[in-house]
C-alpha cells in the first residue's frame, strides 16, 4: 500500500498543488464520525416519535373496536331478550285460548256417569286430554293450587263469600273454575268460593229484626 493510500484511509487527503500538504476529510466532502453519530441520534429520535404515534393510534383503534364489540354484544342480548318475550307473549295468547277446552274436559270428566267410565272410548278421550295437558305443561303451564289455601287476590278471584263453620274467614271453600300460571305469570286467576267466617247467631238476628223502641 502506498503512502498516499494510507493517508486517504486515515481521513487525510494530500494536495499535489500545495506540495503534499494534507487537509481534513471534511474539505473533501466526507462527514466526520461525530456528525454521523449526531445524524443517527436524530434519526432514532424520529423513529421513536413515529413509533409512539403509531402506538397511540393502535390504542385508539383497539379502544374503538372494544366499544363497538361491547355495543354489538349488548344489542344482541337485547334483541334475543325481545325475541324471547315476543315468543312468550304469543304462546300465552295461544294457551289462553285453549283453556276453555281444558275446562270442557274437566267438566265432562266430573259429570261422567259411573256406567260409562269403564268404556274404551272414554279412556281414549281421557288420553287425548292428558296429551294436550302434557304439551301445555311443557310450555310452562301449571294449575293454581286452591285446596286449603288462604284467599290471595293476586291469583284468586272470589265469586262468593259464604258463612262457614268448617273454614275460618278468608279461607277458600271450593273452586268454581280452575286457574293457571304460565311460568311466574298468572294466565287466569282461579274463581273460588271464600269463607266469610262463622254465621251470625240466631239471637242476634232476631234482635236486629225488632224495630227500635219496641220491647
Amino acid at each position: 500500500m502506498t503512502k498516499k493510500s494510507k493517508e486517504r484511509k486515515k481521513g487525510v487527503v494530500t494536495s499535489p498543488e500545495e506540495g503534499g500538504v494534507t487537509e481534513p476529510a471534511e474539505a473533501a466532502g466526507v462527514a466526520p464520525p461525530a456528525a454521523k453519530a449526531e445524524e443517527k441520534v436524530d434519526e432514532l429520535a424520529a423513529l421513536r416519535q413515529q413509533l409512539a404515534e403509531a402506538e397511540a393510534k393502535a390504542a385508539e383503534y383497539l379502544d374503538g373496536w372494544q366499544r363497538a364489540r361491547a355495543e354489538f354484544s349488548n344489542y344482541k342480548k337485547r334483541n334475543d331478550q325481545e325475541k324471547s318475550e315476543l315468543i312468550k307473549v304469543a304462546n300465552a295468547a295461544l294457551i289462553a285460548r285453549l283453556l276453555p277446552t281444558l275446562d270442557d274436559f274437566d267438566r265432562a270428566f266430573q259429570t261422567l256417569p259411573l256406567g260409562l267410565r269403564g268404556l274404551t272410548w272414554i279412556d281414549g278421550v281421557f288420553l287425548i286430554y292428558r296429551k294436550l295437558l302434557a304439551v301445555l305443561e311443557g310450555e310452562g303451564l301449571t294449575p293454581i293450587q286452591v285446596e286449603g289455601q288462604t284467599f290471595d287476590p293476586t291469583i284468586h278471584e272470589a265469586v262468593t263469600h259464604e258463612p262457614s263453620t268448617e273454614y275460618e274467614e278468608g279461607r277458600i271453600i271450593g273452586e268454581a273454575q280452575k286457574g293457571y300460571k304460565l311460568g311466574e305469570r298468572v294466565l287466569r286467576p282461579s274463581l273460588v268460593r271464600v269463607s266469610a267466617g262463622l254465621p251470625a247467631e240466631p239471637e242476634k238476628v232476631e234482635e236486629e229484626k225488632v224495630p227500635a223502641g219496641e220491647g
